[in-house]
């Protein structure tokens, strides 16, 4: 059975934009990157929200050419990767390998956990939360980056209680801190 995790970008305070939305202190340098590209290697299948999803389909038509190793390989490994879109809102997908479910379905996703060879990706905190909430999560990873932005968006849902196992932690040259904890059932 594959794994669902949560990963995503976080400030110390623990959010993933500011309060004006903004999420440009999040920025990976490329140690950061490199390290983003090979934790998502077991990823095959991501999960988004609407709004990230028009962030991160980005990676779909951007040229890559010219551009470093990093963001070539995160290209690639993105493209290959199936995504499920989660939106009331959004007329459809502009994405290969991509299908648009209008509501998120807790039991569909433990059956695409239990029949997937490789790992799940949650992407977004609204989904993630209902995720979390539903029991799916396996994995909560946070990257940890040495700005505290004051208020935003949080990575997690407030009034979440979980028990998490330290699994490992790696600490770049920017400050930056990741973190991967399994969560205790």
């Amino acid at each position: 059975m594959a794994r669902l995790i949560y990963s995503g970008i976080t400030s110390l305070d623990g959010y993933v934009a500011d309060a004006n939305g903004s999420f440009a202190w999040a920025m990976p340098d490329e140690e950061v990157h490199a390290y983003v590209n090979d934790a998502q290697r077991s990823i095959g299948t991501h999960l988004y929200g609407r709004r990230l999803y028009e962030v991160m389909v980005a990676w779909e038509t951007m040229s890559i050419e010219g551009e470093p190793d990093v963001m070539r390989d995160f290209a690639t490994s993105w493209r290959s990767a199936d995504k499920v879109v989660y939106s009331t809102t959004l007329p459809e997908v502009s994405s290969r390998r991509t299908r648009l479910e209008r509501r998120f379905d807790p039991e569909s996703v433990r059956q695409l956990k239990e029949s997937s060879e490789r790992d799940l990706l949650v992407g977004g905190p609204g989904l993630a939360a209902a995720a979390v909430r539903a029991d799916l999560v396996d994995e909560i990873a946070p990257i940890v980056v040495p700005v505290v932005v004051g208020g935003g968006t949080p990575f997690l849902p407030s009034g979440l209680s979980i028990n998490l196992e330290l699994l490992k932690e790696r600490r770049f040259g920017n400050g930056t801190v990741a973190l991967a904890y399994a969560v205790r059932r």
